[in-house]
């Protein structure tokens, strides 16, 4: 990334494998899965392992990028750090991405809107590739992840109302179970179970994590 304040989560961790799946395989998964899904199809959540937990009754649509950089030393998966002052999921690590707008084609034309919105990432320098399933967050919002290539260089504009920092980690850091951690805190007077990546300084959990573990079950299907 060429640009000052934005901030590199380091080279992968040390004895993580680099047996991820090649371009090819990832791009030929993804486009068996390109055409929108409906809005309840293939849903996942933070109901996840979490029985007796309700969704909420109103959702708002919403779609997120799940940025895969093209670098040397492998693909890097790109994320953002959330101001601390957002009404939502404030000061949390997340994907670039926002609300289904009314004059947004799909949750992929929404995907890179808010990311050319957010970070400044034009997106002709994206290759969309397709979607997971459909997330659904405790706060209410019915999450399309969209998963695209990035090639470098780019130069990245970060909306400092939304992002207070930008990042990448490696994708065999992702990809390595002893990456991922399920941990348990109290909500509202019960013990509610997450997913998490704790990677160096940073702690990526909640529906970010969760997204992860889905691209996760995805790409370990292609190294079967």
């Amino acid at each position: 990334m060429e640009q000052g304040n934005v901030l590199s989560a380091g080279p992968a961790t040390p004895g993580v494998s680099a047996d991820i799946p090649t371009e090819n395989a990832i791009r030929e998964l993804f486009m068996r899965r390109r055409t929108p899904p409906s809005r309840m199809t293939n849903v996942r959540g933070d109901q996840d392992g979490n029985p007796g937990f309700s969704l909420p009754a109103e959702l708002r649509d919403a779609a997120v990028l799940v940025p895969l950089v093209d670098r040397p030393d492998g693909f890097t998966v790109l994320l953002t750090q959330r101001t601390a002052h957002l009404a939502a999921h404030a000061g949390q690590i997340s994907f670039p991405g926002g609300r289904v707008e009314p004059e947004d084609k799909d949750p992929h034309d929404t995907a890179l809107r808010e990311t050319e919105e957010e970070i400044g990432l034009p997106r002709h320098r994206i290759e969309l590739l397709g979607h997971m399933d459909t997330y659904i967050t405790r706060t209410g919002f019915r999450v399309v992840p969209v998963v695209g290539f990035v090639r470098p260089p780019f130069i990245l504009n970060p909306d400092p109302h939304e992002v207070a920092e930008i990042f990448e980690v490696p994708l065999s850091f992702i990809l390595d179970p002893a990456s991922r951690r399920r941990e348990t805190r109290e909500f509202k007077g019960a013990m509610r179970h997450f997913w998490a990546f704790p990677y160096g300084e940073r702690y990526i959990w909640g529906a970010t994590a969760g997204m992860l573990i889905n691209l996760c079950d995805l790409l370990d299907g292609l190294r079967d």
